[in-house]
């Protein structure tokens, strides 16, 4: 029996991430803590300091991230303990996510020379790599969110089971949430053709995701919407008393650090470095603007534009860039809707310098993505 080659990619960036992370255990394993709590009947966790980010809400402790990856350790954590390797399903959800994008490629008709490009960038030209081999509870949320969505978009570019869309999408929302603003944009991509049964599978399959959502605000805050991020806004230092999170007025501060924030030059060795803020996606992942080149479908292609543009508002007008981080870690939000662009643009046929281009601009991303892994195992956080 032939293996998909989707399960060697797959295979080939479990060991690469694998070899990167050093097999690190994480300190700030809080999905494992939560995981823990919830088999315990409760959604407040067991705190053991201040170093674990959790909202101190009346008498309790309780993780403000979607709880999908504490769902998906569940049963580890039921057989192995608070002993369990955060990190490890971080990369199995990144070794899963590009196997997943290379299975989007080969379903889109690219090359397997383009597939390859497609798969390292979304691998080593994104902030994925770096969330993956730490694998912090803020980072795996990311990983997650990306391995679930490109799972999402697989689907939808082969048998395109509402269902199986559905419970892809639900996961993604639920490691992201800003990923919900992505849920209407699968349906209207359901609904090109047989949009009733599809429609109503995808419906019916969200069902269950939003029954769990309702339970777990109650059981966190006695409401049954979150309030999870604006509390923690209220208590941050760099928040405010009061007031959203998300705001006009923090727009400048965004596209300073989503398209200006450079490197820093130092007189000594590495000679380069980066603040703790992170790094511009101008100097990590020129690659993305590949995604311009995608014309057809033109269905398809107004959709992911559309999905990227709603799950990057957030982010936009958000309080707080992702600090500490290497890049941009909430690109990782919209990024995947802009790989599938960019596979769309790499399988249209263009001038050979066209493709010159773009196979360069993707190395240039893996490498500033393989130096920014370097940079943080050898200055940041030192790997074992």
């Amino acid at each position: 029996m032939k293996v998909p080659r989707s399960y060697v990619v797959a295979l080939i960036a479990f060991v690469a991430t694998w070899l990167v992370s050093h097999g690190r255990s994480t300190p700030y394993n809080n999905f494992v803590l939560l995981a823990d709590a919830l088999l315990h009947g409760h959604a407040w966790i067991a705190w053991p300091g201040p170093y674990i980010d959790a909202l101190s809400y009346p008498g309790q402790h309780y993780v403000i991230e979607a709880p999908a990856p504490a769902l998906l350790l569940l049963p580890f954590v039921a057989l192995f303990g608070l002993g369990v390797n955060q990190t490890l399903l971080a990369i199995v959800l990144c070794a899963v996510g590009i196997g997943a994008t290379w299975e989007l490629c080969e379903r889109y008709g690219l090359s397997p020379l383009a597939s390859g490009f497609v798969c390292a960038f979304l691998l080593a030209g994104t902030d994925l790599l770096w969330c993956a081999m730490l694998g912090d509870v803020w980072f795996i949320a990311h990983v997650s969110s990306v391995c679930f969505t490109m799972l999402a978009l697989c689907e939808l570019a082969g048998k395109r089971r509402g269902w199986v869309v559905a419970i892809w999408a639900a996961l993604a929302v639920e490691s992201r949430f800003s990923l919900i603003l992505a849920v209407p944009v699968y349906a209207y991509l359901l609904a090109a053709e047989d949009a009733k049964r599809r429609l109503s599978a995808f419906a019916i399959a969200l069902l269950p995701f939003a029954a769990f959502w309702l339970w777990y605000n109650v059981a966190r805050w006695g409401t049954w919407y979150d309030i999870g991020y604006t509390a923690w806004y209220h208590q941050d230092s760099a928040g405010s008393p009061v007031g959203s999170p998300f705001q006009l007025r923090y727009l400048s501060y965004q596209l300073q650090s989503f398209f200006q924030q450079g490197w820093q030059v130092i007189p000594a060795w590495p000679y380069l470095q980066t603040s703790l803020a992170g790094l511009a996606l101008t100097y990590t992942s020129p690659a993305l603007v590949i995604a311009f080149l995608a014309r057809k479908p033109a269905r398809l292609t107004l959709a992911l534009w559309a999905a990227v543009l709603l799950t990057a508002a957030p982010n936009f007008v958000y309080y707080v860039n992702g600090f500490a981080q290497f890049g941009m870690r909430h690109a990782l939000d919209f990024e995947p809707f802009l790989v599938a662009l960019m596979a769309l643009g790499l399988r249209d046929r263009m001038p050979a310098w066209c493709y010159v281009l773009a196979y360069t601009l993707i190395g240039w991303s893996c490498a500033v993505g393989l130096w920014g892994c370097w940079y943080w195992n050898a200055f940041v956080r030192t790997a074992n």
